[in-house]
């Protein structure tokens, strides 16, 4: 699962898959608007009215100011939410 962040010239941050990438476009699935809150960033579906049965949409690269990875507690969190394999915490043995 290729899990970015894309933040797009609305000002929106978008966590999304990537699903395909071209010199002008690049197409995401299941979308998530980042909404921040007070100690913590919360999670607010992406373009709530589209077609169900067409999940992929395509963005003009020219709307997108930068796409970023996210980090691990995202990515896991995300995969839950969207049926994807989760990484376990790495945790000291002493």
């Amino acid at each position: 699962m290729n899990v970015k962040l894309l933040r797009i010239s609305t000002g929106e941050e978008l966590v999304a898959e990537i699903v395909n990438e071209t010199d002008e476009s690049i197409t995401v699935k299941n979308g998530l608007v980042c909404i921040p809150q007070q100690n913590s960033v919360g999670f607010m579906p992406w373009a709530t009215v589209v077609d169900k049965s067409e999940p992929e949409i395509t963005i003009g690269r020219q709307f997108i100011v930068y796409i970023a990875g996210v980090d691990s507690t995202v990515k896991n969190k995300y995969s839950e939410m969207f049926g994807g394999i989760t990484t376990p915490e790495k945790k000291l043995i002493l």
